[in-house]
């Protein structure tokens, strides 16, 4: 029987990446989930699975430095929310990638991937990477989509003045109003420019092109003023670098 480990720092991810896989393949045995990186290498230690399903960016240890350190028998997926890492992806010898939001019909195709003899599934990723190649610019997300009943406003990225986490939505601020995205903050910074906007504290996302002023308190931590924003945004101290220099 074929063996595999989840690993995704969001439960709910997790819980559907599983679900979709019982689906997909009932005969592969899932020997268990882990919300960290280190938590699935002591997983693999300890069970040897066959496939690991591997969320890219984790707290801690991401989920490339974990492939890196699995045994060559371990076939490596990586789940991520933006394919702007599919070449580093492949480059750690990944059989594939999935994307979020995940896909049944996605799935089955990565499943029928594993199925493959070695060969194939070499021949196969030599053609995915050519043609990721070819597209080398990432493309980053142009609009925000909100809905109201049934109605759906497309708010452009560029009016995002902050961006504030609430457990596992995102709230958008612009200057006319606050707008509820279903979406957790750390999927929303995977499809942002990382040019345009920055993580300044764990729950908190700034538009780098509204930010009036930074000022410097004694912890090392910055209070920035955003223009349009009536309120001031504290950064936490881990991120205080991004502004030592503005």
């Amino acid at each position: 029987m074929t063996t595999a480990l989840i690993a995704d720092d969001e439960p709910l991810l997790r819980d559907e990446l599983q679900r979709l896989l019982e689906l997909t393949w009932p005969e592969l045995d899932i020997i268990g989930v882990a919300g960290t990186g280190r938590e699935a290498l002591a997983l693999a230690d300890e069970h040897h699975p066959d496939i690991a399903f591997l969320d890219i960016r984790m707290p801690g240890m991401n989920g490339l430095e974990v492939a890196g350190q699995l045994s060559a028998q371990t076939r490596v997926v990586f789940v991520t929310a933006y394919d702007h890492y599919a070449i580093e992806a492949f480059e750690a010898a990944a059989v594939d990638y999935l994307l979020k939001p995940l896909m049944q019909e996605r799935i089955a195709l990565t499943v029928a991937r594993l199925k493959m003899p070695q060969l194939a599934q070499t021949e196969v990723l030599q053609t995915l990477i050519a043609s990721i190649s070819q597209n080398q610019a990432p493309k980053y997300l142009q609009w925000f989509r909100v809905g109201h009943g049934e109605i759906t406003l497309l708010i452009d990225v560029d009016d995002a003045l902050v961006l504030k986490a609430d457990h596992k939505y995102t709230t958008v601020v612009t200057r006319a109003k606050e707008h509820v995205l279903r979406t957790s903050i750390k999927t929303l910074e995977a499809q942002l420019d990382p040019e345009k906007f920055w993580r300044v504290h764990r729950s908190i996302i700034v538009n780098i092109n509204t930010i009036e002023q930074a000022s410097r308190d004694l912890r090392g931590r910055y209070v920035l003023t955003i223009r349009g924003h009536k309120k001031k945004v504290r950064t936490s101290q881990a991120y205080g670098y991004l502004f030592k220099h503005m």
